[in-house]
């Protein structure tokens, strides 16, 4: 094949590679490309076919004065070019890898025009206006027989005719993973921060579902198409881009994609210094509304309005890299959030979405279990504090109300005000998964299934491909007692995250009251193999060998939690308490089950509907304790 002119737009599919102007666009639209990975596919189109060598692509690419690890410099420009054209290592339809020689270009190319072809010359009569020809007598059927051409080549082009006349009206979308672009993977935290803040700006504006970051983050690096993406996470559009930290400047593209056609619908690019970044991501949202014609209500401009406000940078990034921490739900992950929300604090006491960081990392400082778990006495008073001084600074965020509703039904088990708190996070961001992830807990423990399983289906459906929440569906299930519906929601979980044990215990849990004694176990010892730091592993081990009759294992187990409590490692005597039921002891159940309510443990809350505790309803004293909790049944 002849080398394409590079004078003239060169097109393969639908993209367009204009070399004078700098431009790689798609359907018309431009798509921001870096200039390393621009200049490496002007290479490669010089010579389609044939393999440009490592060496000549380095040279082309990098001045001879530059000083940086080539190898690792060109392995980053070819995936960002991939990245730009949808393109694949595995499966290449346009970059191809040549092992230990170089990379080519195989795509088809279109044949250009001639360069000496010349339009029709138009006749001199022809001098009437355009705008006046177009409604001369007749104008009617005119204008329907051009709305009929432009109609045929729309589609011919692959364009829907609703993208030339009419704004697509979207009613779902997800904001894939942006592309850091930052000098060095240790800014990785910003690129997955400034996606989570997107989503949660996007998830404020009214009727839109958006999917939570958590689903999305798995795409990250991915080579499928975005129309399979779109049909995984089941919404109409995506949106893609990257973010790039230059010193105290940001810049964000962003990109709007049709998820059934691949269709790039717009695009734009925003540089803002950092301080203003709020500001920014208003932008963003806000253009992307007009875009999927969405009505913005008097409250979301409010919410746009008010998020535009400047931010102290050091603040923001750290709070930043708190919530990447956070998000990962590990110990070292927990610790490390921890001083990052404090350090967000530190260098700007007046922010108050580093609060809502701080209330959740002391509120999951209990849940985590192992070594790093603590007695709910010890932190939950910090929690409420921090999320109570969230809210006085700014009464609008909906993770604030959320967690403030996470600590006073957890801890404060005051039932009435955590709902008013959860209802009025979900007013304020009907998107946010986690709050109705809290909120279905709060509903299942105070009798009211239907509602509870309902918020936790909408849940999932905010954030399909996260482990924690399907497993959230699982618990409700099994609380309902609805325990086939459990197991097949356990195996979802285990589907999408086969190493997440929270959904390994939940299955044993379902496996234990279906009769499935020895799959409980099964399950529970493949538990322990990955996390016997966690007491709540081998109490409900210690369980299940007593429920089926092998006392000497159950001891074993019993033993492993006593030792670990006399090296001061909190174990919930709630924990104990289950133990003690399976073999018989109900006055030393009682006994832990008093001293797990003097801790304040959020497992007092699950006392109605907890089966394992089955064997203790008829005693008086069970009825008591319901009361001391506020349960009512």
């Amino acid at each position: 094949m002849p080398p394409p002119s590079l004078v003239q737009p060169i097109r393969f599919d639908a993209f367009e590679v204009d070399v004078r102007a700098g431009e790689l666009r798609k359907h018309g639209i431009k798509i921001r490309l870096q200039e390393q990975p621009f200049l490496l596919l002007q290479a490669l189109l010089e010579t389609p076919c044939q393999v440009v060598t490592r060496e000549e692509l380095t040279r082309r690419i990098w001045p001879g004065d530059t000083f940086v690890d080539f190898d690792h410099g060109l392995h980053a420009a070819v995936n960002r070019l991939r990245q730009a054209l949808g393109d694949s290592a595995d499966k290449p339809r346009y970059i191809e890898t040549v092992a230990r020689r170089g990379y080519r270009f195989i795509g088809a190319l279109q044949t250009p025009p001639t360069e000496d072809r010349q339009p029709p010359p138009v006749a001199a009569e022809k001098t009437t206006p355009f705008f006046a020809r177009q409604w001369l007598p007749n104008a009617g059927v005119k204008l329907l027989a051009g709305l009929a051409v432009v109609a045929v080549l729309g589609l011919s082009a692959g364009w829907g005719v609703r993208h030339w006349f009419f704004k697509p009206r979207f009613r779902s979308l997800a904001v894939l993973p942006l592309d850091n672009l930052s000098s060095g993977p240790e800014k990785e935290y910003l690129a997955d921060g400034m996606t989570e803040e997107l989503t949660a700006q996007l998830s404020k504006l009214g009727d839109l579902r958006v999917i939570s970051h958590t689903s999305v983050v798995q795409y990250k690096g991915t080579h499928k198409s975005l129309p399979q993406i779109a049909r995984e996470l089941n919404v109409d559009a995506v949106v893609e881009g990257a973010v790039e930290l230059d010193q105290e400047r940001v810049r964000i593209t962003a990109q709007l994609v049709d998820g059934s056609s691949d269709q790039h619908l717009w695009a734009e690019t925003y540089d803002r210094e950092l301080k203003n970044i709020l500001l920014l991501q208003s932008d963003v949202a806000h253009d992307i509304a007009k875009q999927i014609d969405l009505k913005l209500t008097p409250q979301a401009q409010q919410h746009l309005s008010r998020s535009a406000r400047p931010v102290n940078p050091d603040a923001y990034q750290a709070y930043l890299l708190g919530r990447y921490y956070w998000n990962k739900r590990t110990a070292d992950g927990l610790e490390k959030s921890g001083r990052y929300f404090q350090q967000a604090i530190q260098s700007d006491p007046t922010y108050a979405p580093a609060y809502s960081g701080l209330s959740d990392y002391f509120a999951f400082l209990t849940l985590i279990g192992g070594p790093e778990g603590v007695p709910p006495r010890a932190v939950m008073a910090k929690a409420k504090q921090a999320a109570a001084r969230g809210l006085q600074l700014d009464d609008s965020l909906a993770e604030t109300h959320a967690s403030m509703g996470h600590v006073l039904h957890n801890y404060d088990w005051n039932f009435d005000q955590a709902e008013r708190e959860f209802r009025r996070a979900i007013e304020l961001n009907p998107n946010y998964a986690a709050a109705h992830h809290w909120y279905s807990h709060l509903l299942m423990q105070a009798g009211r299934t239907g509602e509870s399983l309902e918020e936790a289906k909408r849940a999932r459906e905010l954030d399909p491909l996260s482990p924690f929440v399907n497993n959230g569906l699982a618990r409700q299930y099994y609380l309902a007692r609805q325990y086939d519906a459990a197991i097949t929601q356990c195996r979802v979980a285990l589907e999408i995250e086969p190493a997440y044990v929270p959904a390994r215990i939940q299955l044993a849990l379902a496996y234990e009251q279906k009769g499935r004694i020895e799959d409980a176990i099964g399950e529970l010892e493949k538990a322990r193999a990955v996390a016997s730091a966690l007491p709540v592993v081998h109490a409900l081990l210690a369980h299940a060998y007593a429920t089926a009759g092998r006392g000497a294992d159950a001891q074993r187990e019993l033993d492993v939690l006593t030792k670990a409590a006399a090296r001061n490692q909190y174990v919930s005597p709630s924990y104990l308490a289950i133990v003690a039921i399976a073999m018989g002891h109900k006055d030393r159940a009682f006994a832990y089950l008093d001293k797990s309510y003097q801790d304040r443990s959020e497992h007092m809350l699950y006392l109605g509907v907890e089966p394992l505790v089955d064997p203790l309803r008829n005693d008086p004293r069970f009825e008591s304790l319901l009361k001391k909790v506020g349960i009512k049944r």
